[in-house]
């Protein structure tokens, strides 16, 4: 027998309070198997089994996952492993600290009995547990999915009574402890809304019923389709143009000369093209994520047609800060980081070796071939000292850290480049791992942060690799980053938001 059944432990003395509560919990528990509910005979044993060892909940993960929308998917991680900090605790902790035997199954009928009586002890229910956990755990990402979910796990939380493997107190605690195991997730990594940054400040932009005025362009190698297919259907005025990766500026540009909205459905890459193209020709941006990772929509609050098109129709915005840099007569802008070092050595070595190996193995032999190197990649003038640097990031708005979450920035226009360098010496990966683990508001010798609005960087060699939005390219001498404060109209929904509007956008005002 192993130690989790072992129910030999010596029966605790009277104690009046806990005594009447184990004997509502026995009437209870004799009152639900006395009661017949219409089809649940063969539908909650049924519904029992198929949570076991939580097969339930990875194929309801698996169809959220299917359902192939960002938040949806969040929702199916977040209830697995809310899933899997219950279970782990219920098997450590509950049933090792309560040996509570199983109940007596004389007063349930024989048709409603597991045909494999569960051998663990009784208190607290591990299936009520991992659903509770589940649920919770989609509800605090997708409430609309928690929905549809708590109906199940309602089910089969009350199954552990209905077929008398559980008291009705036994279930109680282990949905408790469920929902607490969701939380506590949620305090490790915060969910999407919990970082939404907020609506300000905000722009007076035009409101497009059923998307006239708009033009959308796609870019087809961003994998778009099905986004392009859903915007369509829910603005059927927009017009939307899809174009191959080398057609994107030309067709943005003729988009903007007749468009109210230029609209853009891409990568970060793309989006950054369009960005640069609406404040010349000074009318507002609407972006909807169409790439792998779309920082800036997401940190935007954008995740997906129905943010958008809520934003479109409402005529909701803000306006937002721009990163720009400037070396010799080249020069760009950023709407997410801009660095300078090992990153774009590292992008370089990747695309070199992933059309002969592909993506995954040539990003690991990229890493392994720039951070054995012994030459640093940056060498910069900082303060009329000449140093070596292994990386210069500069993040347009300051980045957070919440729990374990990467950084994502909580106000797009604060006014602030995120900077942050680690400086040479060796052994190039430790460093950089003490780095992004240290967070934004240390130093140390190996790494500094700090923010400001403008930095000049002298001394950098011209041919010097930089990145900026995914893109990559060489410096032509010193560098300028600076900050073009709310430089960019973004369309953005506002449900919620009681702050008052700023003053109006107007054609041409960020130029």
């Amino acid at each position: 027998m192993s130690p989790d059944v072992d129910l030999t432990a010596p029966t605790p003395g009277p104690h009046p309070l806990r005594d009447g509560l184990l004997r509502l919990d026995q009437r209870v528990f004799e009152a639900v198997a006395a009661r017949h509910w219409p089809g649940a005979d063969p539908l909650l044993p049924r519904l029992s089994r198929s949570a076991n060892h939580g097969a339930l909940w990875f194929a309801a993960a698996a169809a959220l996952a299917a359902s192939r929308t960002p938040r949806a998917r969040r929702a199916a991680v977040r209830g697995l492993a809310s899933l899997g900090l219950a279970s782990l605790t219920i098997n450590t902790l509950g049933k090792r600290s309560v040996r509570r035997p199983r109940p007596v199954l004389d007063p349930v009928p024989l048709v409603r009995q597991l045909k494999r009586q569960p051998i663990t002890t009784s208190f607290p229910s591990g299936h009520a547990a991992s659903a509770a956990a589940f649920a919770t755990g989609v509800a605090l990402e997708s409430p609309a999915w928690g929905a549809a979910v708590a109906p199940v796990a309602a089910a089969v939380a009350l199954s552990r009574v209905y077929t008398g493997v559980h008291f009705p107190s036994d279930v109680l605690a282990g949905a408790a402890l469920g929902a607490g195991a969701a939380f506590a997730v949620r305090g490790m990594v915060p969910t999407r809304a919990q970082l939404v940054p907020p609506a300000r400040p905000r722009a007076d932009v035009p409101a497009l019923p059923g998307g006239e005025g708009l033009v959308m362009v796609a870019n087809t190698a961003s994998g778009t389709a099905d986004r392009v297919r859903a915007l369509c259907d829910a603005l059927p005025r927009a017009e939307v143009v899809e174009c191959e990766p080398g057609d994107v500026g030309a067709e943005l540009e003729k988009a903007a000369g007749r468009a109210r909205v230029l609209g853009v459905c891409g990568g970060d890459g793309t989006v950054n093209a369009a960005a640069e193209i609406a404040m010349r020709h000074g009318v507002p941006l609407a972006v909807l994520p169409g790439g792998t990772l779309n920082h800036f929509a997401y940190d935007l609050g954008v995740e997906d047609v129905r943010d958008l098109c809520r934003a479109l129709e409402g005529g909701e915005g803000v306006r937002v800060d721009v990163g720009r840099f400037a070396s010799g007569e080249r020069s760009g802008i950023f709407l997410n980081t801009f660095s300078l070092g090992v990153y774009p050595e590292l992008v370089r070595e990747r695309e070199r070796w992933s059309s002969r190996i592909g993506g995954w193995p040539a990003g690991v032999l990229a890493a392994v071939r720039v951070l054995r190197a012994d030459r640093h990649p940056l060498e910069a003038e900082v303060r009329g000292r000449r140093r070596p640097l292994w990386m210069l990031f500069a993040g347009n708005g300051t980045y957070h850290r919440m729990g374990l979450t990467p950084g994502r920035r909580l106000d797009l226009a604060d006014g602030q480049l995120d900077v942050r360098v680690v400086h040479g010496g060796r052994r190039p990966a430790l460093r950089l791992l003490s780095a992004a683990l240290a967070g934004p508001l240390t130093r140390s010798p190996a790494h500094a942060a700090v923010q400001v609005g403008r930095l000049r960087l002298a001394g950098v060699a011209p041919g010097t690799l930089l990145a900026y939005d995914g893109e990559i390219t060489e410096t032509r001498g010193d560098l300028l980053l600076e900050k073009l404060p709310e430089a960019l109209t973004v369309y953005r929904p506002l449900a919620g938001n009681t702050a008052v509007k700023e003053p109006s956008w107007r054609p041409g005002a960020h130029t």
